[in-house]
């Protein structure tokens, strides 16, 4: 498994009428953590499309348990569960308040897609192999 936490500061307008982070934005919060997760096994989105790999969101889940505030501190937790097979990638997202209350979970699945040939793709080889040694556990 891997995870990567990163910080978000809920901003102004990012706010519905209550003060709450508006329910759409969750969704630019886990890219945020996509984005941070990825660098950290030293890529950055850029990269993989400067590489010919892009990736496209095939599906997004939600679940809201409480509020995000205005000015709160957020952290959100990426999880890559399993290493992906094939073209498809699955990121798992929390996110929690300073209390460390879970406030939100959210599985957005994507794709790696060829721009040029316009048809999915495997991972990258060499973003596997970044990612492989999280999951030697799990083989066999």
């Amino acid at each position: 498994m891997y995870s990567h936490e990163t910080q978000i500061r809920v901003r102004y307008g990012e706010t519905d009428q209550m003060g709450y982070l508006y329910y759409g934005n969750y969704a630019l919060y886990y890219e945020v953590g996509r984005a941070e997760a990825i660098r950290q096994l030293g890529f950055t989105y850029r990269q993989l499309e400067e590489m010919g790999t892009m990736m496209p969101v095939a599906e997004l889940n939600s679940l809201y348990f409480r509020p995000a505030l205005y000015d709160d501190l957020i952290t959100v937790k990426t999880i890559l569960k399993e290493l992906p097979e094939g073209s498809r990638i699955q990121f798992h997202s929390e996110l929690y308040n300073e209390a460390g209350q879970l406030l939100n979970k959210g599985v957005t699945t994507l794709v790696f897609f060829d721009p040029k040939e316009k048809k999915k793709t495997n991972m990258p080889e060499e973003l596997r192999t970044r990612l492989a040694p999280f999951f030697v556990s799990q083989k066999g």
